[in-house]
Protein backbone atom coordinates (compact mmCIF):
# COMPACT_ATOMS: atom_id res chain seq x y z
CA UNK A 1 0.00 0.00 0.00
CA UNK A 2 1.39 3.76 -1.06
CA UNK A 3 -1.33 5.65 0.73
CA UNK A 4 -2.59 5.50 4.25
CA UNK A 5 -4.97 7.23 6.19
CA UNK A 6 -4.51 8.09 10.00
CA UNK A 7 -7.56 9.94 11.35
CA UNK A 8 -7.14 12.89 13.58
CA UNK A 9 -9.24 12.65 16.66
CA UNK A 10 -11.37 15.32 17.96
CA UNK A 11 -13.15 15.91 21.18
CA UNK A 12 -16.89 16.94 20.68
CA UNK A 13 -19.27 15.46 18.05
CA UNK A 14 -18.00 17.52 15.30
CA UNK A 15 -17.09 16.01 11.79
CA UNK A 16 -17.55 12.35 11.34
CA UNK A 17 -18.34 9.25 14.00
CA UNK A 18 -14.50 7.55 13.72
CA UNK A 19 -15.81 3.53 13.98
CA UNK A 20 -19.20 4.30 15.09
CA UNK A 21 -17.62 4.66 18.07
CA UNK A 22 -17.60 7.84 20.78
CA UNK A 23 -14.81 9.82 18.41
CA UNK A 24 -14.99 12.13 15.78
CA UNK A 25 -12.31 13.53 12.79
CA UNK A 26 -12.89 15.68 10.62
CA UNK A 27 -9.00 15.81 9.24
CA UNK A 28 -6.68 12.97 8.21
CA UNK A 29 -3.09 12.85 8.02
CA UNK A 30 -2.18 11.63 4.50
CA UNK A 31 1.15 9.51 4.73
CA UNK A 32 3.00 7.77 1.61
CA UNK A 33 5.71 5.63 1.68
CA UNK A 34 7.86 7.97 -0.05
CA UNK A 35 7.39 10.04 3.41
CA UNK A 36 4.74 12.33 2.74
CA UNK A 37 3.00 13.46 5.54
CA UNK A 38 -0.07 16.30 4.72
CA UNK A 39 -3.29 17.04 6.73
CA UNK A 40 -6.21 17.05 4.42
CA UNK A 41 -10.28 17.49 4.90
CA UNK A 42 -11.85 13.90 5.37
CA UNK A 43 -13.68 13.97 2.84
CA UNK A 44 -10.38 14.01 0.33
CA UNK A 45 -10.07 10.49 1.80
CA UNK A 46 -10.85 7.56 -1.04
CA UNK A 47 -14.49 6.32 -0.61
CA UNK A 48 -13.57 2.75 0.26
CA UNK A 49 -11.06 3.95 2.90
CA UNK A 50 -13.39 6.49 4.40
CA UNK A 51 -16.05 3.97 5.08
CA UNK A 52 -13.47 1.73 6.87
CA UNK A 53 -12.90 4.47 8.95
CA UNK A 54 -16.45 5.39 9.56
CA UNK A 55 -18.59 2.40 9.99
CA UNK A 56 -19.74 1.13 13.21
CA UNK A 57 -17.50 -1.91 14.38
CA UNK A 58 -19.75 -4.88 14.77
CA UNK A 59 -20.03 -6.79 18.32
CA UNK A 60 -17.50 -8.95 19.32
CA UNK A 61 -18.53 -11.57 21.41
CA UNK A 62 -21.39 -10.25 21.94
CA UNK A 63 -19.64 -7.30 23.24
CA UNK A 64 -20.46 -3.95 21.88
CA UNK A 65 -17.66 -1.89 19.98
CA UNK A 66 -19.48 1.25 20.25
CA UNK A 67 -17.81 2.29 23.59
CA UNK A 68 -14.91 1.13 25.37
CA UNK A 69 -14.53 -2.10 26.77
CA UNK A 70 -11.75 -4.52 28.76
CA UNK A 71 -10.52 -7.68 28.12
CA UNK A 72 -9.71 -9.22 31.37
CA UNK A 73 -5.43 -11.26 31.53
CA UNK A 74 -6.42 -14.52 33.51
CA UNK A 75 -2.90 -16.16 33.63
CA UNK A 76 -2.45 -19.74 33.49
CA UNK A 77 1.30 -20.15 33.48
CA UNK A 78 3.96 -20.11 36.24
CA UNK A 79 6.22 -17.41 34.25
CA UNK A 80 4.04 -14.61 33.58
CA UNK A 81 5.71 -11.29 33.44
CA UNK A 82 3.49 -10.01 36.09
CA UNK A 83 1.49 -12.31 37.56
CA UNK A 84 2.60 -16.11 36.62
CA UNK A 85 1.65 -18.66 39.34
CA UNK A 86 -0.31 -15.90 40.88
CA UNK A 87 -3.86 -17.82 39.65
CA UNK A 88 -2.73 -21.51 40.71
CA UNK A 89 -5.68 -22.84 42.89
CA UNK A 90 -8.07 -20.29 42.64
CA UNK A 91 -8.46 -19.85 39.22
CA UNK A 92 -12.46 -20.20 38.84
CA UNK A 93 -12.72 -17.20 42.09
CA UNK A 94 -10.38 -14.79 39.96
CA UNK A 95 -12.71 -15.50 37.09
CA UNK A 96 -15.42 -14.83 38.87
CA UNK A 97 -13.67 -11.73 40.44
CA UNK A 98 -12.59 -10.35 37.30
CA UNK A 99 -16.16 -10.06 35.78
CA UNK A 100 -17.53 -8.72 38.82
CA UNK A 101 -15.08 -5.83 38.73
CA UNK A 102 -15.91 -5.09 35.22
CA UNK A 103 -14.33 -7.20 32.48
CA UNK A 104 -16.02 -7.61 29.42
CA UNK A 105 -14.45 -10.71 28.06
CA UNK A 106 -12.11 -12.81 30.08
CA UNK A 107 -8.46 -13.66 28.29
CA UNK A 108 -6.99 -17.10 29.51
CA UNK A 109 -3.34 -18.15 28.36
CA UNK A 110 -1.77 -21.14 29.37
CA UNK A 111 1.65 -20.08 27.67
CA UNK A 112 3.98 -17.22 28.08
CA UNK A 113 4.66 -14.97 25.22
CA UNK A 114 6.80 -12.08 27.52
CA UNK A 115 10.10 -11.47 25.78
CA UNK A 116 12.41 -14.71 26.12
CA UNK A 117 9.65 -17.16 27.69
CA UNK A 118 10.37 -20.77 26.40
CA UNK A 119 8.37 -23.03 24.08
CA UNK A 120 5.50 -24.91 26.00
CA UNK A 121 4.63 -27.79 24.31
CA UNK A 122 0.63 -28.25 23.16
CA UNK A 123 -0.49 -30.92 25.65
CA UNK A 124 1.23 -28.93 28.51
CA UNK A 125 -0.94 -25.89 27.12
CA UNK A 126 -3.86 -27.60 27.10
CA UNK A 127 -3.53 -29.24 30.69
CA UNK A 128 -3.47 -26.10 32.18
CA UNK A 129 -5.94 -23.82 30.11
CA UNK A 130 -8.83 -26.51 29.43
CA UNK A 131 -10.00 -27.25 32.82
CA UNK A 132 -10.60 -24.20 33.61
CA UNK A 133 -12.36 -23.47 30.92
CA UNK A 134 -14.82 -25.93 30.70
CA UNK A 135 -15.66 -25.44 34.39
CA UNK A 136 -16.25 -21.93 33.26
CA UNK A 137 -18.51 -22.77 30.71
CA UNK A 138 -20.42 -25.02 33.45
CA UNK A 139 -21.18 -22.42 35.32
CA UNK A 140 -22.35 -19.39 32.51
CA UNK A 141 -19.19 -17.46 32.86
CA UNK A 142 -17.97 -15.74 30.11
CA UNK A 143 -17.48 -14.95 27.74
CA UNK A 144 -13.98 -16.04 27.23
CA UNK A 145 -10.70 -15.41 25.30
CA UNK A 146 -7.58 -18.10 24.40
CA UNK A 147 -4.98 -17.12 24.15
CA UNK A 148 -2.62 -19.47 22.11
CA UNK A 149 -0.53 -19.65 18.91
CA UNK A 150 -1.48 -22.88 18.48
CA UNK A 151 -4.02 -24.81 16.18
CA UNK A 152 -4.56 -27.79 18.60
CA UNK A 153 -4.96 -25.59 22.04
CA UNK A 154 -7.11 -23.15 19.95
CA UNK A 155 -9.68 -26.15 18.38
CA UNK A 156 -9.84 -27.42 21.86
CA UNK A 157 -10.49 -24.12 23.68
CA UNK A 158 -13.53 -23.32 21.23
CA UNK A 159 -14.94 -26.73 21.65
CA UNK A 160 -14.89 -26.19 24.95
CA UNK A 161 -16.62 -22.97 24.88
CA UNK A 162 -14.21 -20.28 24.45
CA UNK A 163 -15.45 -17.79 22.09
CA UNK A 164 -12.65 -16.05 20.82
CA UNK A 165 -9.10 -17.05 19.34
CA UNK A 166 -6.41 -14.58 20.13
CA UNK A 167 -3.64 -15.46 18.52
CA UNK A 168 -0.21 -13.62 18.79
CA UNK A 169 1.23 -14.32 15.78
CA UNK A 170 -2.05 -13.41 13.62
CA UNK A 171 -2.57 -17.15 12.88
CA UNK A 172 1.12 -17.35 11.15
CA UNK A 173 3.07 -19.93 13.66
CA UNK A 174 0.75 -22.92 12.97
CA UNK A 175 -0.17 -23.70 9.25
CA UNK A 176 -3.57 -25.29 10.72
CA UNK A 177 -4.67 -22.28 12.75
CA UNK A 178 -6.37 -20.73 9.81
CA UNK A 179 -8.49 -23.70 8.98
CA UNK A 180 -9.86 -24.38 12.58
CA UNK A 181 -10.47 -20.18 13.46
CA UNK A 182 -12.42 -20.61 9.79
CA UNK A 183 -14.27 -23.67 10.65
CA UNK A 184 -15.17 -22.57 14.25
CA UNK A 185 -17.10 -19.64 13.66
CA UNK A 186 -15.58 -18.03 16.40
CA UNK A 187 -14.44 -14.38 17.24
CA UNK A 188 -10.56 -13.39 16.25
CA UNK A 189 -7.60 -11.16 17.36
CA UNK A 190 -4.65 -10.98 15.08
CA UNK A 191 -1.60 -9.31 16.85
CA UNK A 192 1.35 -8.50 15.49
CA UNK A 193 5.01 -9.55 16.58
CA UNK A 194 8.23 -9.26 14.63
CA UNK A 195 9.91 -12.91 15.51
CA UNK A 196 9.29 -15.43 18.80
CA UNK A 197 9.05 -14.37 21.93
CA UNK A 198 12.79 -16.40 22.51
CA UNK A 199 14.50 -13.79 20.55
CA UNK A 200 11.64 -10.78 19.73
CA UNK A 201 13.30 -8.22 21.75
CA UNK A 202 17.63 -8.96 20.29
CA UNK A 203 17.37 -6.29 17.49
CA UNK A 204 13.80 -5.77 16.30
CA UNK A 205 14.21 -3.28 13.28
CA UNK A 206 11.97 -1.45 10.93
CA UNK A 207 11.69 0.84 8.14
CA UNK A 208 8.59 2.88 9.40
CA UNK A 209 6.97 0.82 12.07
CA UNK A 210 3.41 2.03 11.88
CA UNK A 211 2.65 1.26 8.33
CA UNK A 212 4.72 -2.13 8.24
CA UNK A 213 2.64 -3.01 11.26
CA UNK A 214 -0.40 -2.06 9.30
CA UNK A 215 0.18 -3.70 6.11
CA UNK A 216 1.03 -6.78 8.12
CA UNK A 217 -2.23 -6.99 9.44
CA UNK A 218 -3.81 -5.90 6.02
CA UNK A 219 -1.72 -8.92 4.58
CA UNK A 220 -3.36 -11.32 7.86
CA UNK A 221 -6.84 -9.61 7.21
CA UNK A 222 -6.77 -10.46 3.61
CA UNK A 223 -5.81 -14.52 4.40
CA UNK A 224 -8.94 -14.50 6.86
CA UNK A 225 -11.42 -13.64 4.64
CA UNK A 226 -9.59 -15.65 1.33
CA UNK A 227 -10.34 -18.47 3.97
CA UNK A 228 -13.88 -17.27 4.47
CA UNK A 229 -13.57 -14.89 7.70
CA UNK A 230 -15.09 -11.65 7.69
CA UNK A 231 -13.64 -8.30 8.87
CA UNK A 232 -16.69 -8.36 11.08
CA UNK A 233 -15.94 -11.19 13.15
CA UNK A 234 -11.44 -9.74 13.70
CA UNK A 235 -9.99 -7.73 15.72
CA UNK A 236 -6.75 -6.36 14.94
CA UNK A 237 -3.86 -5.69 18.24
CA UNK A 238 -0.35 -4.11 16.94
CA UNK A 239 1.24 -5.62 19.72
CA UNK A 240 2.83 -3.26 22.04
CA UNK A 241 6.66 -4.64 22.78
CA UNK A 242 6.37 -7.81 20.73
CA UNK A 243 9.36 -7.26 18.80
CA UNK A 244 9.76 -3.27 19.38
CA UNK A 245 11.72 -1.28 20.64
CA UNK A 246 10.71 1.84 22.99
CA UNK A 247 10.45 3.75 19.99
CA UNK A 248 9.10 1.52 18.29
CA UNK A 249 6.24 1.32 20.96
CA UNK A 250 5.95 4.91 21.18
CA UNK A 251 4.77 5.60 17.68
CA UNK A 252 2.51 3.17 17.38
CA UNK A 253 0.80 4.59 20.27
CA UNK A 254 1.09 8.02 18.69
CA UNK A 255 -0.50 6.74 15.50
CA UNK A 256 -2.74 3.72 16.61
CA UNK A 257 -5.60 5.88 14.79
CA UNK A 258 -4.51 4.62 11.70
CA UNK A 259 -5.54 1.05 12.07
CA UNK A 260 -8.65 2.17 11.65
CA UNK A 261 -8.54 1.90 8.37
CA UNK A 262 -8.15 -1.78 9.08
CA UNK A 263 -11.96 -2.17 9.00
CA UNK A 264 -11.95 -3.95 12.37
CA UNK A 265 -12.15 -2.95 15.92
CA UNK A 266 -8.47 -2.85 17.57
CA UNK A 267 -7.27 -4.46 20.90
CA UNK A 268 -4.55 -2.36 22.68
CA UNK A 269 -2.75 -4.08 25.19
CA UNK A 270 -0.66 -2.10 27.07
CA UNK A 271 -0.83 -3.27 30.88
CA UNK A 272 2.38 -3.35 33.18
CA UNK A 273 4.57 -3.54 30.12
CA UNK A 274 7.92 -3.06 30.81
CA UNK A 275 8.03 0.39 28.62
CA UNK A 276 6.03 1.82 31.35
CA UNK A 277 8.98 0.72 33.88
CA UNK A 278 11.54 2.06 31.61
CA UNK A 279 9.37 5.62 31.53
CA UNK A 280 8.15 5.86 35.24
CA UNK A 281 11.16 4.16 36.81
CA UNK A 282 9.06 0.95 38.25
CA UNK A 283 10.86 -2.35 38.33
CA UNK A 284 7.59 -3.99 39.71
CA UNK A 285 4.86 -5.02 37.58
CA UNK A 286 2.45 -4.88 39.73
CA UNK A 287 2.58 -1.41 40.46
CA UNK A 288 2.47 0.21 36.86
CA UNK A 289 -1.43 0.09 36.65
CA UNK A 290 -1.24 4.00 36.97
CA UNK A 291 0.93 3.91 33.15
CA UNK A 292 -1.67 1.42 31.77
CA UNK A 293 -4.25 3.56 32.16
CA UNK A 294 -2.68 6.26 30.94
CA UNK A 295 -1.35 4.40 27.92
CA UNK A 296 -5.06 2.89 27.80
CA UNK A 297 -6.23 5.98 28.05
CA UNK A 298 -4.31 7.46 25.22
CA UNK A 299 -5.43 4.70 22.80
CA UNK A 300 -9.36 5.34 24.03
CA UNK A 301 -8.62 9.21 22.95
CA UNK A 302 -7.52 7.18 19.33
CA UNK A 303 -10.94 5.36 19.06
CA UNK A 304 -9.61 2.10 20.16
CA UNK A 305 -12.56 -0.38 21.45
CA UNK A 306 -11.16 -2.58 24.05
CA UNK A 307 -8.14 -2.78 26.29
CA UNK A 308 -6.36 -5.89 27.17
CA UNK A 309 -5.81 -5.43 31.08
CA UNK A 310 -4.54 -6.60 34.58
CA UNK A 311 -5.73 -4.24 36.31
CA UNK A 312 -9.54 -4.19 36.13
CA UNK A 313 -11.22 -2.11 38.52
CA UNK A 314 -9.00 0.71 38.16
CA UNK A 315 -9.39 0.88 34.38
CA UNK A 316 -13.02 0.63 34.77
CA UNK A 317 -13.30 3.74 37.03
CA UNK A 318 -10.48 5.43 34.40
CA UNK A 319 -12.88 4.24 31.42
CA UNK A 320 -15.85 5.66 33.50
CA UNK A 321 -14.61 9.23 33.34
CA UNK A 322 -13.65 9.43 30.11
CA UNK A 323 -17.15 7.90 29.47
CA UNK A 324 -18.43 11.11 30.77
CA UNK A 325 -16.30 13.35 29.75
CA UNK A 326 -17.02 12.06 25.93
CA UNK A 327 -20.44 11.49 25.33
CA UNK A 328 -22.90 13.31 24.18
CA UNK A 329 -25.44 16.24 25.75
Amino acid sequence: MADYFRPIVERGSQGRRLAGGMCYFSRVEHITRAGGRRIIPAAAVPEKLLHRLTAPRPPICGIPMDRPSLMGILNLTPDSFSDGGAHQGHELAAAKRMLALGADLLDIGGESTRPGADFVEADEELRRVLPVIKALKEQGIGPISIDTRKAAVAEAALGAGAALFNDVTALGFDPDSLSVAAKSGAALCLMHAQGLPETMQDNPAYGDVLLEVYDYLEARLKACEAAGIPRARIMVDPGIGFGKTMAHNLALLRGISLFHGLGCAILLGVSRKGMIGKIADEPAPERRFAGSIALGLEGLNQGVQMLRVHDIAETRQAIALWNALNSEG
